[in-house]
């Protein structure tokens, strides 16, 4: 029987929202308290983050969809979030936390609310990607408000030299196995906010601009809180 079609915002998907909203209520509710469950949770969150991408590659061979930027490869956008994220919840890393929180949050985030998926629960695609995406929006709100590793002095623009090596990168990977990473070749099949920032190649330009709206908004709360304290 064909796996059964996934829907924006079906039953499947709004389950998924709220058990993100859910979770990332009682990682930071568990933290506040200091309870030992806090850091069990933190580790196996990070750790299934990390595992992400083996899983996805594995999952793909054995349903025969694997391609090389359809779980072959980890260099999307939300795979680099991912394993930053998992990296965060296991050692606090500073950059590593500005990575997660920025990608997550200005990219990530988008793909859990508008998602590239075509296959609903319980396909194992489905599982891996919500995995992914839901993981890495708990871990970079969780890092910033319960672990304390808010974005440092000079966040933004260290983020979007970050965000433009990433980009930079992609393009020669692109280039040269005929793959898609970063959605800089064509726009996801699903619809998605890339749909209103203009055909290829203009909407790549939107998107490095719409990246520095974003991160100055993002690094804005830490940012004021920062003179204040000053």
């Amino acid at each position: 029987m064909p796996p059964a079609e996934f829907h924006a915002f079906g039953p499947s998907h709004t389950a998924v929202l709220g058990i993100c909203a859910v979770l990332f209520i009682v990682m930071f509710r568990l933290r506040q308290v200091g309870l030992p469950a806090a850091v069990w949770l933190e580790r196996t969150l990070g750790a299934l983050l990390l595992l992400c991408w083996p899983l996805t590659l594995l999952m793909h061979w054995r349903l025969g969809s694997l391609s090389l930027d359809r779980g072959g490869l980890p260099f999307h956008f939300c795979d680099v979030a991912g394993m930053a994220s998992g990296l965060v919840l296991l050692t606090r890393h500073r950059l590593a936390a500005e990575i997660a929180y920025f990608f997550g949050l200005a990219g990530t985030l988008q793909g859990l609310i508008t998602p590239n998926l075509f296959f609903d629960f319980p396909d194992p695609r489905f599982v891996t990607f919500f995995l992914l995406h839901g993981g890495v929006v708990v871990s970079a709100l969780h890092a910033v408000t319960a672990l304390g590793c808010s974005p440092r002095q000079g966040a933004v623009p260290r983020m979007i030299c970050v965000t433009l090596a990433y980009a930079a990168f992609a393009a020669l990977i692109n280039k040269a196995l005929g793959t898609n990473f970063g959605f800089l070749c064509h726009k996801p099949d699903q619809a998605s906010l890339m749909d209103s920032l203009g055909p290829w190649p203009w909407y790549i330009g939107s998107m490095v601009i719409l990246c520095g709206v974003f991160y100055s908004v993002l690094n804005a709360p830490f940012a004021l809180t920062r003179r204040r304290q000053r």
